[in-house]
């Protein structure tokens, strides 16, 4: 779309007058749409590149931490217990160690 609506406003600049949007959208906001969509565009591929880095992290962590041995002794669970004064659920993590 973002392709569309500059061509559409570079040729209502060189005097043509034959695009779908004539008499629908003003010039300005064919301008802001195609503002509107480059914004989009580039928000888009920040966010598909900041993912990319993320998994290329996440894999290097789980690759250095792979030679540590990991058992049951250990754990960390989420833990929702009820208050019975006030009937309302308390949140919070556990930390278990077995011996």
């Amino acid at each position: 779309m973002y392709h569309e609506f500059r061509d559409v406003y570079k040729r209502r600049l060189e005097g043509y007058t034959d695009d779908k949007y004539q008499g629908i959208y003003t010039d300005n906001v064919i301008i802001n749409a195609q503002k509107t969509y480059q914004r989009n565009r580039d928000l888009s591929l920040l966010i598909t590149f900041g993912i990319y880095a993320l998994n290329i992290i996440d894999a290097n962590v789980d690759a250095h931490l792979i030679q540590f041995n990991v058992n049951e002794k250990l754990s960390v669970k989420p833990d929702v217990k009820q208050n019975f004064f006030d009937n309302n659920y308390n949140v919070g993590l556990t930390l278990n160690y077995n011996f």
